[in-house]
């Protein structure tokens, strides 16, 4: 039987899917899409950048953008990306950058055999490293996984402190990826997961979920890596703050990550107790489908976009 979390989420995404919808939410619904995006241009979310610095939190920058099929558009995403190493540089801020590899060619074989996302990653973090930033590689849907999780042990190995990866509590498989990584003795940000997935390859409840997650922070923690704990939930970063104090890990081995406009409270409260604390800094034009993913996390939020597009 599907939970109410799994039936809205479904229902929410399914909706959001229809290009009527698309079209009149992006028409009437920007003005509360900026609760969750910093703005459309890199200027934008260089100052939310250094607005959240000011009160002791780092930013994670994130050029939206997804599921590319064109070369050329691949290519242009690459170059754009390159853009935020360009307008940090000098900052004296600490440079961190997340990607899609699907926005940048992961999709495309070149001829020769040659992936094109991995090939567009190697330029990104090339210039991250002679920068010392660090980039991670977001998780998409579940098809993605073994390329994505392929790509990052290559890039790892070639890139070695400069690009780390994601992993979604929500999948069955996740608790034997982050064990198969451990030789590596990978960055990861831990997430619950964000697509619509399968209950055939996904944990429908919440509750399962939340365990998974804790069991994976907890097990990537002991084996001496450094974690991102990706969540808004108050009761597992408790839980996480209790373990690592129990367990003699220390602060500098993990970090808190929350969402950019989301819970800016609890980060603030995080950083004032001396946590490291990002926050998600998504930008672009491309903002729609991680609108429609933000909306879906929780049914308050869509009482809150109707109130916005009412009054636009």
């Amino acid at each position: 039987m599907q939970s109410f979390d799994r039936i809205y989420r479904s229902t929410i995404l399914g909706v959001a899917g229809n290009k009527t919808v698309e079209n009149l939410v992006r028409s009437r619904a920007w003005s509360v899409a900026q609760r969750f995006v910093a703005g459309e241009q890199l200027a934008d979310a260089v100052r939310a950048v250094e607005e959240l610095e000011r009160r002791g939190i780092h930013g994670i920058l994130d050029l939206l953008g997804e599921m590319v099929t064109s070369e050329q558009e691949a290519n242009t995403f690459t170059e754009n990306i390159l853009a935020i190493f360009d307008a940090m540089e000098g900052r004296e801020l600490p440079i961190y950058v997340s990607i899609k590899l699907s926005q940048i060619g992961q999709d495309i074989t070149l001829p020769g055999g040659e992936n094109l996302g991995l090939r567009n990653a190697r330029r990104i973090l090339a210039r991250a490293r002679a920068l010392n930033a660090f980039v991670a590689l977001d998780m998409e849907d579940h098809p993605r996984v073994d390329i994505t999780l392929e790509q990052f042990r290559t890039l790892a190995t070639e890139f070695p402190g400069t690009v780390g990866t994601v992993l979604q509590a929500y999948l069955y498989r996740t608790e034997a990826d982050r064990k198969a990584l451990d030789d590596l003795k990978p960055n990861l940000r831990i997430v619950k997961g964000a697509y619509l997935e399968p209950e055939t390859v996904a944990y429908p409840s919440k509750t399962d979920v939340d365990m998974n997650y804790r069991r994976l922070v907890y097990a990537h923690l002991k084996a001496g890596n450094y974690t991102c704990v990706a969540s808004h939930d108050e009761r597992i970063i408790e839980d996480v703050k209790l373990f690592a104090e129990k367990s003699g890990i220390p602060r500098s081995q993990f970090e808190f990550q929350l969402l950019y406009g989301i819970r800016r409270d609890l980060q603030q409260k995080l950083a004032d107790e001396g946590y490291t604390v990002r926050a998600y800094i998504p930008y672009g034009r491309d903002w729609y489908a991680y609108f429609s993913r933000r909306i879906a996390e929780r049914p308050a939020n869509v009482s809150f976009v109707l109130r916005g597009m009412l009054k636009g």
